[in-house]
């Protein structure tokens, strides 16, 4: 007979043959402590094995995306039921149908806890709630689930194709009736050319019952291309002759609660957002056929449709909102002093472009155990209808931001490219990151600094394009001729300020790596004088902007792999983001 539990057998067989199992856990125990021997024994690149030295597959490889495109649906309004009560011994009740209801909204909202736009570039599509159709005995419809795409704080959204029908409903209206009023100005010409023809020369009684049917005729056709037609639901159980023959009566105006934000939408989110930032609006629900009862329409066969809902496509650009950004070529050391700073797990190797996506890492400042390792403030700034001071708060952490080595030529999509040039924009502080062991410190940050202040001139003037588009009239409802700007429109001017300014005014200061190795001093010193000679005026910033930040230019020597100079990293950077 087999036993009830089988595995209780093999779980009571140590405790009752603990004979049998003391030489497995034996084994077991030398196989761990040949592990840990081999771990302490073990070099990479003439070092110890360590975690600033770790071997080449121990790094955590998180999932990271900051870019993405949606296309955004919002919800269609339900449709107005037509129905009318049947009880007994009442044979024709009134009409008692419900409204349809409203159509869900698609919100955005920048929030603290998201750091990539992974899991919104593999959705792709966001679909609203679809607002219920009406029911007899008055019942209304339910309104549609709102959708609400959160996002991280440094997200740019941009808008580029919008389908809103409601718009095109209204353009519809607006070129029919001026269609008809030139048709009926074409008619009323015609009625006097014919009536001073039949004067002077006299037509027969026949042809003026052609005109009549003709005229009849046309009447037909002009309200079969009514666009307003097209919104009425008319009970299922008509006649075609009925259908034809149906007479409606004036649409009532409905009142939006939420207005749809006009394009084109660009939104910069860089700070979090206290409530959700509408982008798309639902559809309305339509009207039940109670809404119509006139003395004309005692009994109602028709109700409004529900709304067609906004589709629009946006792209999302994520822009990492670090307190540091670690700019450097590639195998400079920046990984491995992102993971000498924090308690970041990025990949480490001596190759080039071991980090092939932005990393984030956290200093901690205070860990709410006793006196904080140093005292900051943050300030926050104005932004989006918010105070324009807001009180300082303690600062217990700052991030770090690891950024993908720059070669020459990435501002022209060399190398890694652009693709995340656009991180260095809104790091608070900059820090290169320069190996003295891989040649002249000092023409390795002109470069550095050449392709950053390019990169900020190149999208200067993406934006200044961008402005000048936004400012054309798209209304084909003119005289049909060019596509003209907008009355407000006027030529650019120069700039005031130089392309790049945003970032050459950011602090900054070097990282001079790899400081133990023998023959660097002499380069340390070379790139040491040139700051100076930068912070003194005598040599001109990098870049060549004239407002530039040059007040106490410095590098700062480390061996991160040995973890010596680091703790000068985060003093420095907490003095550079307070002021």
């Amino acid at each position: 007979m087999a036993p009830r539990c089988p595995n209780a057998g093999s779980t009571l067989l140590p405790f009752l043959y603990p004979s049998l199992f003391s030489q497995r856990c034996s084994r077991a125990a030398a196989a761990a402590a040949a592990l840990r021997h081999r771990r302490n024994t073990s070099t990479i690149n003439d070092l110890p094995e360590s975690r600033l030295n770790p071997a080449p597959d121990d790094y955590a490889a998180p999932t990271f995306s900051d870019k993405a495109q949606l296309t955004l649906y919002a919800g269609r309004g339900g449709n107005g039921c037509i129905s009318f009560l049947r009880e007994a011994y009442l044979a024709e009740g009134p009409p008692n149908g419900g409204d349809g209801g409203h159509g869900g909204n698609v919100y955005i909202q920048a929030a603290h806890g998201e750091t990539s736009l992974h899991k919104l570039a593999r959705k792709r599509f966001i679909h609203a709630g679809r607002g219920k159709n009406g029911q007899g005995s008055a019942k209304s419809g339910t309104r549609g689930d709102d959708i609400i795409i959160t996002v991280p704080v440094g997200t740019v959204v941009r808008e580029l194709e919008r389908e809103d029908p409601v718009a095109d409903e209204e353009l519809d209206m607006k070129l029919w009736r001026a269609q008809e009023k030139a048709r009926k100005r074409e008619q009323h010409f015609a009625e006097l050319e014919r009536k001073r023809l039949t004067e002077e020369r006299g037509y027969e009684e026949n042809e003026e019952n052609d005109t009549r049917e003709e005229e009849e005729e046309q009447d037909e056709e002009e309200e079969d291309g009514n666009p307003e037609r097209r919104k009425w639901l008319l009970y299922p159980g008509l006649s075609k002759t009925d259908v034809k023959q149906a007479v409606f009566p004036r649409l009532p105006k409905r009142h939006r609660i939420l207005k749809q934000p006009p394009p084109t939408i660009h939104l910069d989110l860089s700070r979090p957002t206290p409530t959700p930032i509408l982008l798309a609006t639902g559809g309305i629900g339509g009207l039940g056929n109670p809404h119509f009862t006139s003395r004309e329409h005692p009994r109602p066969m028709f109700a409004t449709r529900g709304e067609s809902a906004v589709t629009m496509k946006i792209e999302l650009e994520l822009k990492l909102l670090a307190d540091v950004g670690l700019v450097g070529l590639p195998n400079a050391g920046k990984s491995t002093l992102l993971r000498a700073l924090t308690n970041s797990r990025t990949r480490v190797g001596n190759w080039a472009f071991t980090t092939l996506q932005p990393n984030i890492g956290t200093v901690v400042l205070d860990k709410y155990s006793g006196r904080p390792t140093i005292k900051s403030y943050r300030r926050y700034p104005a932004q989006m209808g918010l105070p324009e001071e807001v009180d300082t708060e303690p600062r217990t952490r700052f991030s770090v931001a690891d950024i993908p080595g720059l070669i020459e030529g990435a501002h022209l999509d060399r190398g890694l490219g652009i693709a995340f040039l656009r991180h260095v924009e809104r790091a608070g502080v900059l820090a290169f990151v320069i190996d003295l062991a891989a040649g002249d410190a000092v023409k390795a940050l002109d470069s550095l600094w050449r392709e950053v202040g390019l990169y900020a001139k190149m999208r200067d003037e993406e934006e200044q394009d961008r402005e000048i588009d936004s400012r054309i009239d798209w209304d084909v409802s003119g005289d049909g001729g060019p596509v003209n700007y907008s009355d407000d429109f006027s030529v650019p001017q120069a700039p005031t300020e130089m392309p790049g300014i945003q970032i050459a005014a950011k602090p900054w200061f070097v990282v001079a790596t790899k400081a133990d190795l023998a023959g660097t001093q002499e380069n340390f010193k070379k790139l040491k004088d040139y700051l100076d000679s930068i912070t003194a005026g005598e040599t001109p910033h990098p870049t060549g902007v004239e407002q530039a930040w040059v007040k106490n230019c410095t590098a700062i020597p480390v061996s991160a792999i040995n973890n010596q100079g680091v703790d000068r990293i985060v003093h420095w950077t907490v003095g550079l983001l307070d002021e």
